[in-house]
């Protein structure tokens, strides 16, 4: 049975810099919302032959434990 989850936060970068801090924008935004439970977490990555975009989703709910 999936988890369930309140809300939904998503992360993208298309440029090559944007792309290499990503980690840390995520990892930043976790650290100023701990008191969130992530559910579920999607990496995608889609491409044209001008862009390359990188997207982190993270479905969550308040109350982490």
């Amino acid at each position: 049975m999936a988890r369930p989850y309140s809300a939904v936060k998503v992360f993208t970068a298309t440029k090559a810099t944007e792309r290499e801090r990503l980690g840390d924008e995520v990892t930043a935004w976790l650290q100023a919302n701990a008191d969130i439970e992530v559910v579920k977490t999607v990496v995608r990555q889609s491409s044209d032959q001008q862009f390359h975009c990188l997207s982190i989703v993270l479905f969550y709910r308040p109350g982490a434990s």
